[in-house]
């Protein structure tokens, strides 16, 4: 989303966020999002934010819903939906917190007509801190499962993928030098 500027990625993000609050079952994930969403909207100037989503109408990120009680719903476009997807992929963090000894685990074996979905999601668990085990198993601390999710889903390969949560492993020593700094 780097054609982008932060005002407009803000904007598709915090669209993006409101189809996550329709998604989201667990009331304190609900609130975490729509806190999260009003913190986003109030740090954009109104002439700004008229100004951009101008913009990105006629970029066609976005369309309008002229709705019965008169007001309009934006709602992002396929082309928005994939800039919201791509940029919320290269933020993308895992949060370290306290760890409950356990190891999550992520495993695939992607076809090799789809390499480069493979090397993308290589290449991701790397940068998200994961180590890797094998050439295709990965390992990592803490909670991710929301993470692996998105990837797998951004990449479409949940029949190649997939995740666990280990209590035991024959290394942990070895896991647990290596993760010193975070556990």
């Amino acid at each position: 989303m780097s054609d982008l500027n932060s005002t407009k990625q803000k904007i598709l993000l915090l669209i993006f966020g409101g189809l996550s609050l329709s998604l989201t079952r667990s009331p304190g994930q609900y609130y975490k999002i729509l806190g999260k969403m009003i913190k986003g909207w109030k740090q954009i100037k109104e002439t700004e934010l008229k100004k951009e989503i101008r913009q990105l109408y006629y970029s066609k990120l976005v369309k309008t819903k002229n709705n019965s009680d008169g007001t309009l719903t934006l709602l992002l476009t396929e082309k928005g939906r994939q800039k919201a997807l791509k940029y919320n992929f290269d933020m993308m963090k895992i949060t370290p917190h306290v760890w409950d000894g356990k190891w999550r685990m992520v495993v695939f074996d992607v076809p090799e007509e789809r390499r480069d979905a493979r090397d993308s999601l290589r290449a991701k668990l790397k940068n998200l801190g994961f180590y890797e085990l094998q050439k295709s198993v990965f390992v990592h601390p803490f909670n991710c499962k929301n993470e692996i999710d998105f990837i797998i889903e951004l990449f479409e390969l949940r029949r190649h993928v997939r995740y666990g949560v280990l209590d035991y492993i024959d290394n942990d020593l070895h896991l647990r030098k290596i993760f010193q700094n975070l556990i």
